[in-house]
């Protein structure tokens, strides 16, 4: 029987999770404006969305507070992971790189676009708090966990898919390179500003 409820609170508490300005959103939406790789970044994140909120329903959680130097691990490579990009992001701001939306710049490659989707996406500690810890242990106080997981991978999906494809619609903003230079500077304080929290915490 449909748990209803539960698929519902899976939808609204994935979404207060995920909608948020962070290093992957951030980089689906640059992507999207670009209309570089749209398609196969938002189902890596979608995907590996999927992935992680099954194991936290699953109870992998447990697993990962039993082994807290493998979120250490991860903390120290994902804030070198950040602070990399982030230097990248400045370079374009100040060099005027990324030029038009429409991929007459110098955008990532298919692979390049991948693996920094991947990276941006495992190499997050906090993913591992918020989507695995924590959305699997609300999760566990629903009889329905499993609609409570499905409906938090609706919203995961609906998200990425909006992000990355109505992104689009900036296109006429950044038609100037002082827009794309605007974004890339933001860009580069919000992974520098991670990367900080990341060693901090």
């Amino acid at each position: 029987m449909i748990s209803w409820w539960s698929a519902l609170s899976g939808v609204g508490f994935g979404l207060s999770l995920i909608v948020a300005i962070g290093a992957q959103n951030a980089f689906v939406l640059r992507q999207g404006i670009r209309r570089e790789h749209v398609l196969p970044v938002v189902a890596i994140c979608a995907l590996s969305d999927a992935a992680l909120i099954a194991a936290g329903v699953g109870g992998i959680g447990v697993i990962v507070t039993s082994a807290p130097i493998v979120l250490t691990i991860v903390r120290y490579g994902g804030a070198a992971f950040l602070f990399g990009y982030a230097v990248l992001a400045a370079r374009r701001a100040w060099t005027g790189e990324a030029l038009k939306e429409n991929g007459s710049g110098t955008g990532p490659t298919l692979a390049g676009a991948v693996l920094a989707c991947l990276a941006l996406t495992w190499l997050n500690p906090h993913v591992y708090l918020d989507t695995v810890l924590l959305l699997g242990s609300v999760a566990n106080t629903h009889d329905g966990r499993w609609w409570f997981a499905g409906g938090a991978m609706v919203a995961s999906v609906t998200w990425f898919t909006a992000l990355g494809y109505g992104a689009r619609l900036l296109a006429p903003m950044f038609a100037k390179p002082l827009s794309w230079r605007i974004l890339d500077g933001a860009i580069a304080v919000v992974m520098t500003s991670l990367a900080i929290a990341l060693i901090a915490s």
